[in-house]
Order: C-alpha cells, then structure tokens, then sequence
C-alpha cells in the first residue's frame, strides 16, 4: 500500500476508497479536415448511468484529492479496456493538485499498467471561479507538458475561463464553449468573434476545438470557418463505457460537402 502524504492541500496520496461509485462515459472529438476521430473526452457518470452531478454532489473537500486522482485512473482503465487508439482527454481539478509532479504518479502508475502511451493523454482545466493563484496553475500546465501530457482549456470564452488566462497560461488547446457555438451558421457577431478566436489562436500556436455543436448547420459553417476540431451533441452523445458507433462514414460525408463548397 502507498504511503499516505498529506500536502497544503489535503491528502496527498491515499489508498482509501472513495464512499461512492463511478464510472466514465466518453464523447468523441472530430477533425472535419481529417475526417476522423482524433480524441474521446472522459466524463464521469454514475455507475447506472446516472448524471456527472449526482457523483460531484457526493465530493466534498476533504475527498476532492482522491475523487480527482481516481477520475483519472478509472478513465485510462476503461479507454484501455474498450481499446481506444485515440487520445484520452480527461478533467483534472487544479485545485486538487498540490504538486504536478506528486499528484501525477498514480496516472503514470496506470498507463504503465495498462500500457497507455502518456502522449496520448490530454489534461482539460476549467475555471469556474476566477483564478486567485495563476502562477500555481501555471506551474502545473508547465510540469505537465514537461512530462509529455498536453493541456486544454475548457469552456474558453464563458465566465472566467477567459482572454486573461492567456496571458499568463500557456495551455496547447482551448475549447471554445458553447455559448459561442450555438446558432453561429445564422449570427453575424458570433461569427466575427469565432473567426477571432481561430486567428488569435493561429499566433499563440493554439489549436482550437468548437464545443457543443448540435446541427449539421453549425458544423458546416465552422468548418468553413477553419475550425474543423468540433464536439457535440450533432455526433454523439457520451456514451457510458463505449466509444459509440462509427462516425466515420458521417463525417466522410462533411468532409465531401466541405471540399465541393471550395471547389465552387
């Protein structure tokens, strides 16, 4: 049994099972320019089913360091287990992280186990409150790229996940939230802002993924646009312990209507 560490934070490694069970549903994340599947995002569950909140109710402070360290176990597990060959994007807490290097070895500890390349996992932040110490933030997106992981902000352009997090955090992708996805084959606003994003992120260097589409309008217009990077409910909804069907022929098809709207 490991040792029990108590960082600043809490617990920094513990064994203890969580009084709650979980399990993971994942949500593929396409390429229209490559017609493909590049990732599937981790989203955690109830074991029946039930909704991602009636797991985060049951976490309190004191289970916040083993709840995130066990999302991230039992997420390579099961992509192992349903042989995924995509990336594997999983949420982390940064406030559950205390230390990058610590926090991150029972993850090391899996991938070995289950032999999951680390450069095949993406590690997904969001700020839901404003960030109060960036620099820690920082540190741990730095201690992750150095270890081979890539990062990803979440929820980019909502609430505080915003333009200042750029200039002190360096992540390799933002995912632009919904809010600016939605409608956007029909908003002339929403359009100017999407296509300000793809150019900001052209010059840091960041690759960008629209969230939440949910029609095939959407998706062509962003396409269009040149972000062909895109999640949501238009091609599946996560599904709990599977990969979902073969998008494949879908999104051959976009790829087609996309190349001809060009060529004309």
């Amino acid at each position: 049994m490991n040792q029990c560490v108590r960082g600043p934070r809490g617990c920094g490694r513990c064994d203890a099972p969580l009084p709650f069970d979980f399990t993971m549903a994942f949500q593929p994340i396409v390429d229209l320019a490559q017609a493909r599947v590049t990732t599937f995002e981790a989203l955690v569950r109830g074991p029946g089913g039930e909704s991602a909140w009636s797991v985060i109710s049951q976490v309190t402070d004191d289970l916040l360091y083993r709840f995130d360290q066990a999302c991230r176990v039992r997420a390579i597990e099961i992509a192992s287990r349903l042989g995924m060959q995509e990336r594997l994007s999983i949420n982390f807490l940064p406030n559950a992280v205390y230390e990058p290097e610590a926090c991150i070895q029972a993850t090391l500890e899996a991938s070995h186990r289950v032999g999951w390349p680390t450069e095949r996992i993406v590690f997904e932040f969001t700020e839901t409150e404003r960030v109060t110490d960036q620099a820690h933030l920082k540190h741990i997106i730095g201690s992750y790229r150095r270890m081979g992981f890539t990062t990803a902000l979440d929820d980019f352009g909502n609430g505080y996940a915003n333009l200042d997090l750029l200039t002190v955090l360096e992540p390799d992708k933002i995912k632009v939230d919904r809010k600016l996805i939605m409608g956007c084959d029909e908003d002339p606003r929403r359009q100017a802002l999407l296509r300000s994003i793809k150019g900001l992120a052209r010059e840091l260097e960041l690759e960008v993924i629209a969230e939440g589409v949910e029609t095939r309008e959407e998706a062509l217009w962003l396409g269009r646009a040149g972000l062909t990077r895109q999640q949501g409910f238009f091609y599946a909804r996560p599904q709990v312990e599977s990969l979902g069907e073969d998008l494949a022929p879908m999104l051959a098809a976009l790829q087609t209507e996309l190349h001809a709207e060009t060529a004309s």
